[in-house]
């Protein structure tokens, strides 16, 4: 295998989290307001009332807005995969692509299709025909969610597969096991309903404006409602969805929760505390101003009184055997690939579990040769592998830390919106609406530190045990991938001034009602009454 510059790696793997991040911008209003779109359209086919209809047009114009840069900004991430991560494609592509070519297949010529009807069929299409199609597109939207989970999951926990030292790639074996995998089924419905909540914020804090300014108010009051139940309901399903993931990485990422939690050193149970702040030091391996709760962290993570949780150092510990493990594997590999000796495939079969850490350590080998690694260098290059088992702890830390913090802050915001909504109060509240308000780009930033705690807690692999990053990387040139990076970095700014300008102007022109007049007298009156 082939090691590239660690310069070409980093600006590799910056650039896939830079795309990424600006597509993911736009994913979670897409997956959430859809299905609000349709709950607003299926009362208006089943009452009849033209509020409605209106509500249903006008969220849906701004849904369309977010939907076409969401489809501009990722079909360039799936050409990243050939383009910069070509060892990753190679070795991993029939795992990855599989689940990849589905989504293309099925959800997003599905959404697609149907997306036009959806915005042009108003008057061409029966109520229940439209209403269908509205349906389609969130089926379509969620599947597209569902199949780019599926693919992201193996990475995490590699179900559905075996490598095969014939090919010395990744083979897939069981579409079940694949679609099946535990950290998919979570993740696809964390990520969903994640998009309810900020789409639900979104429709709240836009309808909070209307309220301030007394325009639209029945419009507003009446879209204010349903996104506030809709995110009540959410950002409780978000924050169990998010409990079972934490579970899930517990039995089978226990680095990815070290980091998480702060963890240097093993916890001791019951009395180990839930870290409201600290500050990790990666190089000395030690927390700086550490806040916490006490009896918390024990039975939230592992659900009991008296289970540990391994810190760092444990699973550096235990890692060295695996180290040397790895490296007999891949060694055995090499020799197998050249001479095919049974006697080389059986050695590699009896430490093959382990062969990922061999792949770690080339980094530490001479020459990033395995082979060369004498008796005496072994240990030293067993104890440089062992340091970089675990990701970026401060910024696992506090990625995982502003996502959970928000997701509390919702929560309290979701429950009194439901509540001053119900009893049609909003309006004696001006200081709440506009904290709503205000509250509009929380949702987005909550999601993008979701997905940075969760790529960034898999590190040093891309496919967890198995296939570490640094020799995923395709061999560019340092100046290519600066180029490369800076082109995005232009073009994706573009497309999200392009969506900021969209989402204002139409936010501020507001919906057209033939109701808002009488609407709004109505509601005064219920605010004196």
């Amino acid at each position: 295998m082939d090691i590239v510059s660690p310069w070409v790696v980093e600006l590799s793997r910056f650039q896939f989290a830079l795309t990424a991040l600006y597509h993911f911008m736009f994913v979670p209003l897409t997956l959430g307001m859809v299905f609000i779109l349709a709950a607003m359209e299926t009362v208006y086919v089943v009452t009849g009332k033209q509020i409605y209809k209106d509500m249903t047009q006008f969220w849906g114009k701004l849904f369309g807005i977010n939907f076409a840069l969401g489809v501009a900004t990722g079909l360039t991430m799936e050409f990243e995969f050939g383009t910069n991560w070509s060892m990753y494609s190679r070795f991993f592509g029939d795992m990855f692509g599989t689940p990849l070519a589905i989504e293309g297949l099925m959800a997003f010529f599905m959404e697609s299709t149907f997306v036009g009807l959806m915005f042009f069929g108003w008057d061409r299409l029966s109520k229940g025909a439209h209403l269908a199609v509205t349906y389609l597109v969130a089926l379509g939207s969620n599947l597209s969610a569902l199949w780019i989970l599926v693919a992201n999951a193996s990475m995490n926990m590699p179900h559905g597969g075996y490598f095969d030292p014939e090919t010395m790639r990744m083979t897939f074996d069981s579409f079940v096991a694949l679609i099946f995998n535990p950290d998919a089924q979570a993740k696809f419905v964390h990520t969903s309903v994640a998009g309810f909540v900020t789409a639900s914020m979104f429709v709240m804090g836009i309808s909070a404006f209307y309220l301030l300014r007394r325009q639209h108010r029945s419009f507003a009051a009446h879209s204010f409602r349903i996104a506030a139940l809709f995110g009540i309901m959410s950002t409780i399903a978000v924050i169990t969805l998010g409990d079972v993931l934490g579970r899930l990485d517990y039995m089978h990422q226990p680095t990815k929760v070290a980091a998480m939690e702060g963890l240097w050193h093993t916890s001791k149970p019951p009395s180990e505390p839930w870290l409201l702040f600290a500050i990790p030091d990666d190089k000395k391996q030690t927390n700086y101003f550490e806040i916490g709760v006490p009896y918390v962290l024990t039975p939230l993570l592992t659900h009991t009184f008296d289970k540990p949780i391994p810190g760092i150092y444990e699973l550096q510990d235990q890692a060295g055997p695996r180290i040397e493990n790895g490296i007999k594997a891949v060694s055995a590999l090499r020799r197998y690939g050249e001479h095919r000796l049974q006697s080389d495939l059986e050695e590699f079969r009896h430490h093959e579990k382990d062969m990922g850490y061999g792949f770690l350590a080339t980094r530490y080998a001479p020459d990033q040769d395995i082979d060369k690694i004498t008796a005496e260098q072994l240990p030293q290059v067993v104890e440089k592998t062992k340091l970089d088992i675990f990701p970026d702890m401060f910024v696992t830390f506090w990625a995982f830390r502003i996502m959970v913090f928000l997701a509390m802050y919702f929560f309290i915001v979701f429950a009194m919106a439901s509540y001053l909504s119900l009893k049609r109060q909003l309006e004696k509240y001006p200081f709440f609406l506009k904290i709503v308000m205000w509250s509009i780009p929380l949702p987005f930033v909550a999601s993008e530190f979701g997905w940075i705690t969760a790529e960034v807690g898999r590190q040093p692999w891309t496919v967890f045990e198995i296939l570490p990053t640094f020799i995923s990387s395709s061999t560019h040139s340092t100046g290519y991938m600066i180029f490369s990076l800076c082109g995005f970095l232009l073009l994706y700014s573009i497309f999200i001034a392009a969506e900021l300008y969209l989402m204002f102007k139409f936010a501020r022109l507001g919906p057209q009602t033939s109701h808002d007049d009488q609407s709004s007298r109505i509601i005064a009156a219920e605010q004196k009454s």
